[in-house]
């Protein structure tokens, strides 16, 4: 089933945008009947004032976290397996405090991110899950003992700081996080890689003969950018390999002509190499080493 292909996408892309800012456990199992957490989530204490650049995700991952995201609409007892997996994480850690004569302190215990594409009514209020003044709306709390919140993916605003959780979504939502996405600055610290796993979530959704209208959609709407992305990539390598074959002539025109490549020498590729290799070339074999770093060196 290609939910499955899914829940694989989300571990693997929570687990890419969270490692570098603490441990990650992505599924990791808990005691009991044998359950397992779909990412756990620890902050590096150092790392957490750089979360802010995933937005409302850095937010739920300042604290200790367990995050269950869902390809299909949560239903109700998927919800409560997940309180299930939290309160025996809970359990567990009280067990080892008991152990060591110590108390489980409140920053300990993980919050739990169930992470749904949508959310009915119906559902929210069987929790009583209440949205709050201090967070976006789509944020819906449970009871404050419970230390959980269903997060309604299609009712975030659509704004950066949802981007991250956004791509998460379905249908629309999520074409329109990726359109965002692809939109981002190529410097993004995360834009690069989050691009790659999106590319290789259609690349195992092509393969499956039973796709949904979502999935279909999904493929239909990632061809261009990933066609674009790998065209870019061939023409950066052709570029790249240009330039290295350029430096390469000009260092061995350099050593040929003056015996080896000493300090000065090196010193003034960079600035020969910003000439067309028409220009620079004639100039290497005409001028003398003094006449070089007196036209290319750095004060001239």
């Amino acid at each position: 089933m290609t939910r499955f292909i899914h829940d694989q996408f989300a571990k693997d892309y929570l687990e890419e945008l969270l490692q570098p800012y603490g441990e990650v456990k992505a599924p990791s199992r808990v005691a009991g009947e044998v359950r397992e957490i779909d990412v756990s989530f620890s902050p590096q204490i150092e790392q957490i004032t750089n979360l802010e650049v995933l937005g409302l995700l850095g937010r739920f991952a300042a604290t200790p976290a367990i995050f269950e995201p869902y390809r299909n609409a949560a239903s109700n007892d998927e919800i409560c397996d997940c309180l299930l997996k939290l309160l025996e994480v809970k359990g567990a850690l009280q067990r080892e405090a008991n152990r060591n004569t110590s108390n489980v302190q409140e920053s300990e215990i993980p919050k739990l991110w169930i992470l749904t594409p949508t959310a009915s009514a119906n559902l929210l209020s069987s929790f009583r899950a209440m949205p709050t003044n201090d967070w976006l709306p789509g944020v819906h709390f449970l009871a404050d003992a419970l230390r959980t919140a269903i997060v309604a993916i299609h009712q975030l605003p659509v704004i950066e700081e949802t981007l991250w959780l956004r791509i998460l979504g379905r249908g629309k939502v999520q074409s329109q996080a990726i359109d965002e996405l692809q939109a981002l600055s190529a410097n993004h610290p995360f834009q690069k890689a989050t691009l790659e796993l999106v590319y290789n979530l259609r690349q195992n959704l092509r393969v499956n003969q039973n796709l949904e209208p979502d999935d279909q959609e999904l493929i239909m709407r990632l061809e261009p950018l990933y066609q674009q992305d790998r065209e870019q990539a061939k023409q950066e390598g052709i570029q790249e390999g240009i330039q290295q074959g350029e430096r390469l002539v000009v260092e061995n025109l350099l050593q040929t002509r003056f015996g080896s490549l000493d300090n000065e020498l090196q010193g003034i590729i960079e600035t020969i190499l910003a000439l067309p290799a028409t220009e620079f070339t004639p100039l290497l074999i005409q001028l003398s080493r003094e006449e070089l770093i007196t036209r290319f060196g750095k004060n001239s």
